[in-house]
């Protein structure tokens, strides 16, 4: 879960230091239809796998689909609430990818993976709660 948070965090910082000017509102639009493309294909390839390991991709899917159209909207109208939004959205898609998860193990595995996805999500609920009183 720790190297899916990384690859998140890269990816995003990447996509928001090629928009560090103001976008325009046509700029803004194309980039929304580019996310909701992206989130279309990464969908499409998920009907190829089977079980859990679909419900997972689909996680995924939704879970970036989520965090880039916040930090689209960081990028777009620059606010503290926006960038609590990117914040929460990234909590919220790696609980749910991490949850996910879980069901491909049973019993004590299961019940700990649960636990661990929970306060998981609880410390970035935490540090996005500390990012309001800034």
């Amino acid at each position: 879960m720790k190297k899916h948070l990384l690859v998140l965090a890269i990816a995003s910082s990447c996509f928001v230091g090629s928009y560090a000017s103001a976008m325009t509102k046509d700029e803004y639009n194309v980039a929304k239809q580019k996310v909701e493309a992206d989130y279309k294909v990464a969908k499409a390839q998920c009907d190829a796998l089977k079980d859990n390991a679909k419900d997972v991709c689909e996680k995924e899917a939704k879970g970036n689909e989520k965090v880039a159209k916040a930090e689209l909207e960081q990028q777009y109208k620059p606010t503290a609430a926006h960038a609590r939004k990117v914040a929460e959205e990234k909590v919220e898609a790696a609980y749910e990818v991490a949850k996910e998860k879980c069901d491909d193990q049973s019993g004590d595995a299961k019940t700990a993976c649960v636990k661990q996805a929970k306060a998981d999500e609880a410390k970035g609920k935490a540090d996005v709660k500390a990012m309001k009183k800034m």
